[in-house]
């Protein structure tokens, strides 16, 4: 067989395989790399005996085509059998300014279609480590913000009595609070890495103690986060008071203004805030808002001069070797993200912290 036919049956082998692969159940799992023949799809890239679920390449089917999953995961209903779980929580009814943030989850899913499945500046290959799927929103009310609280609760229950750790996509940071209080029952007062342009500790915003802007005010009247081991980044903005985050500071948190990010590279303080989450069981909530709007516009309660997308990365980049129990990152809202960068921020965050989570691979 000449060089050109070989070429043309090894693609069009290829070419078979990835349309098995695209066509599996979405329950399903496989051999990485591999066809439900067996085959492997790449034959550059090592494959591995343990069945994972791994997206699509794009390199075999269009990031156009298919079910908008996050990353384009298989789809599961439970957290049943993961190791890590995407999940939205689709509720902007806290918010107190720009609302759209409902719609956060599924605009973010449909950005991921430009994920793939390396991390090239960290080597890391979350989809040969862990068992992960996307599986869907909780339930929430949208009319009634307490009763989600409890909707929220009870989902993250489950999620957390199966081994799985959350990766979630918001929704409004009121979201926070109802995560933490199922994270604290089953770990303890966990380490709180916060990055947000507010604080989001306000004790009653307009007759009302859930929203928001409250939420790590609640976490800490219940005894749900390790004080000591709290850090807040990119903390900016103008105030109600001249010291906005006296509060914080009186709790033991670490409080690191948006001041002190300008021009340089954060990590050198990733360095320390590894040193202050310790071995213990660590959340990280990060809030788009935190990016500087030039980047983010699309969410509820910009604020100028913000943290840089290179900034955000190095901050979670920063978390591994953390033992972190779980994640979330919020406050996306899709109608004011006319160029979807937003939201394409969002998901690539997300995977930045899929990729730092325990127990992950790195070439």
């Amino acid at each position: 067989m000449s060089s050109l036919r070989r070429n043309l049956h090894l693609s069009r082998t290829i070419t078979a395989a990835a349309a098995d692969f695209f066509a599996l159940q979405p329950r399903q799992t496989l051999a990485l790399c591999s066809d439900r023949r067996g085959l492997c799809i790449n034959p550059n890239r090592q494959c591995s005996g343990k069945r994972y679920n791994v997206p699509p390449s794009a390199e075999f089917v269009a990031r156009v085509a298919g079910i908008p999953t996050m990353a384009k995961l298989p789809y599961q209903d439970t957290a049943e059998g993961l190791d890590a779980a995407f999940v939205g929580v689709p509720i902007d009814t806290g918010t107190s300014n720009r609302p759209g943030a409902r719609f956060g989850p599924r605009q973010i899913r449909v950005e991921s279609a430009m994920l793939r499945a390396y991390n090239s500046g960290t080597r890391a290959a979350p989809y040969e480590s862990l068992v992960v799927a996307d599986i869907g929103d909780v339930n929430v009310n949208v009319y009634d913000l307490k009763d989600t609280c409890k909707r929220i609760r009870e989902a993250y229950r489950k999620i957390l009595a199966t081994g799985c750790i959350p990766l979630t996509m918001g929704g409004d940071h009121t979201i926070a609070y109802p995560i933490l209080q199922a994270v604290a029952e089953k770990h303890g007062p966990v380490g709180l890495i916060h990055v947000d342009a507010h604080a989001d500790t306000s004790d009653v915003v307009l007759g009302e103690k859930i929203g928001h802007g409250t939420p790590f005010r609640r976490c800490v009247e219940e005894g749900l986060l390790d004080c000591k081991r709290v850090v807040q980044i990119g903390l900016r903005g103008s105030g109600y008071s001249a010291d906005s985050y006296e509060w914080s500071r009186a709790q033991g948190f670490r409080v690191v203004q948006v001041e002190e990010c300008w021009f340089k590279s954060l990590a050198p303080l990733m360095d320390e805030v590894r040193n202050q989450m310790g071995k213990g069981p660590v959340y990280l909530s990060f809030d788009i808002d935190a990016l500087d709007p030039g980047f983010a516009p699309g969410t509820g309660t910009p604020e100028i001069a913000g943290l840089t997308p290179i900034q955000g990365v190095e901050i979670i980049r920063g978390c591994r070797g953390l033992n972190l129990v779980g994640c979330d990152l919020v406050e996306v809202s899709p109608p004011y993200d006319t160029t979807g960068n937003t939201a394409l921020t969002g998901a690539n965050l997300l995977f930045e912290m899929l990729c730092v989570l325990p127990k992950i691979k790195y070439y």
